[in-house]
């Protein structure tokens, strides 16, 4: 007997608003789920690991695997490249594993034009305001960058409407139930 093919699940989020927070609790909670690693062209930050937060590549690489076609989506994002290679989300999705994505408004777009039986989720902040101070926090971004990703983020609040669910993160433990919820994961 064939076993079902999995559901792809993507989840979106400006920048700042909690979502590797969020993802991170899903994945401990509903442990058949698996978690497409990104590649990426930017710096890791400190606690990231090539393999587990992204697989940190150079742009010469990125644009070697552009070529060859080895991407569901990229995007080029505040100077850097971010992208979700096709063979292991297929591969999962084919052994009936749910899988979760971590990507922009511009890659889900990508996505669901291949791939329209995607469930979408957008995480938003409480406020733009709160999303601003969290990004503060991080101590992580000089000051251009820092209004080039609230721009992006105001930008990206205006694509919420456009995927199936909205899901407000002013308090992590309610965002992730409220996934779990969508997603009809039972708590391990």
């Amino acid at each position: 007997m064939k076993k079902n093919r999995g559901r792809l699940f993507i989840i979106s989020a400006p920048s700042g608003t909690g979502k590797s927070t969020v993802i991170k609790r899903l994945m401990e909670t509903c442990k058949d789920l698996y978690f497409s690693v990104s590649a990426t062209t930017r710096p890791a930050r400190p606690g990231e690991v090539h393999g587990v937060s992204y697989y940190f590549i150079t742009h010469e690489e990125f644009e070697k695997h552009i070529r060859q076609n080895d991407f569901l989506e990229y995007a080029e994002y505040v100077g850097n490249y971010y992208g979700t290679l096709k063979a292991p989300v297929i591969s999962r999705l084919e052994e009936g594993k749910d899988v979760i994505l971590d990507i922009d408004v511009q890659g889900c777009k990508q996505i669901i034009a291949a791939m329209p039986e995607a469930i979408t989720i957008f995480l938003v902040p409480p406020s733009m305001e709160e999303l601003e101070n969290r990004l503060r926090t991080r101590g992580t971004e000089s000051e251009e960058r820092m209004r080039n990703r609230l721009i992006r983020a105001k930008a990206e609040m205006l694509e919420k409407d456009s995927y199936d669910y909205v899901v407000v993160n002013d308090e992590v433990d309610k965002a992730v139930a409220e996934i779990l919820e969508i997603m009809g994961c039972k708590k391990d």
